[in-house]
């Protein structure tokens, strides 16, 4: 038994498919199944049911992948903590951000990243906040960026930078000509949102919500360039982050809230026990400079 097998086995349990398998590990196909067919041999299990249509998993077959991609976990975590020993401020890094971040802030941090660690490799993982969490929670990343606080135990967190929501709308709608908005000007609007799983939507409903704007339920946006889109349309109004307003040309009009705006604060999160705490304590501070 070795590694290289339950590499094999990890990504078929993943694909479902010994040909997308055998190109995700950049083998043939013949070699990967040889390879799972020994792998049975040597544990004396059947892993695999093989059907012209699918693959599925044996129970025992299950249980063995769950302890193999432990075991392969395991394993890269040793090559880091010796990479991490060579070179503190070197090797890879994963970190995990949110869609509604993602877009706007990585090109303000990743020069400066690139200048200020330039022996370190940025390995970036776009995803929801509960799914980039999940995946912090169980050693598959380093770190996240997103909406703060999260609900998780045994973590650091940093905030980066807070951003106020703007009120976008159509330059058709009737408030588009105003200079400032209050929040009970949500009254009774047709609020565009993204769709579930997004923090952002969460924060946007609870605001919806306390000032009688009523959410179109009709159209339920998976990013902010669509929301974007909507709005230019006049199809509703969003509340739209700071940080992606970019120009304020175009279709759509960008209000401030006077008194004191809605918004979010970002932040980058690690476990406590993380081996690269320094490493990551620095990273989080080179961000924070340019957003201040």
């Amino acid at each position: 038994m070795n590694l290289r097998d339950l590499r094999y086995l990890v990504a078929l349990a993943e694909h479902r498919h010994f040909g997308r398998a055998a190109e995700a590990c950049f083998v043939s196909q013949p070699t990967l199944s040889t390879q799972l067919k020994k792998l049975e041999d040597q544990l004396k299990v059947t892993l695999i049911e093989r059907t012209n249509r699918q693959v599925i998993l044996t129970p025992v077959g299950a249980a063995v992948v769950a302890q193999a991609q432990r075991v392969l976990r395991d394993v890269d975590d040793l090559v880091r903590i010796a990479e991490e020993h060579r070179d503190p401020l070197g090797g890879d890094l994963r970190v995990g951000i949110i869609p509604t971040v993602a877009p706007y802030l990585l090109p303000r941090i990743l020069p400066i990243i690139r200048r200020e660690f330039p022996k370190v490799s940025i390995k970036l993982n776009e995803g929801q906040t509960r799914v980039i969490t999940k995946m912090l929670r169980d050693g598959e990343l380093d770190a996240v960026i997103v909406a703060l606080p999260v609900a998780e135990e045994h973590v650091v967190q940093v905030k980066l930078y807070s951003e106020q929501f703007y009120l976008a709308v159509s330059k058709q709608h009737p408030k588009a000509a105003r200079k400032t908005v209050s929040l009970d000007d949500l009254n009774d609007e047709q609020v565009l949102l993204l769709e579930d799983g997004h923090c952002l939507r969460d924060q946007a409903l609870a605001i919806c919500n306390s000032h009688n704007a009523v959410e179109n339920t009709n159209f339920r946006a998976t990013s902010l360039e669509t929301l974007r889109q909507m709005v230019a349309a006049n199809i509703g109004i969003t509340l739209m982050p700071e940080l992606a307003l970019g120009g304020r040309g175009g279709a759509v009009r960008y209000i401030p809230f006077r008194g004191r705006p809605p918004g979010r604060e970002i932040g980058m999160v690690w476990r406590n026990t993380a081996s690269r705490a320094e490493l990551l304590g620095r990273l989080a501070r080179a961000i924070q400079s340019p957003m201040r």
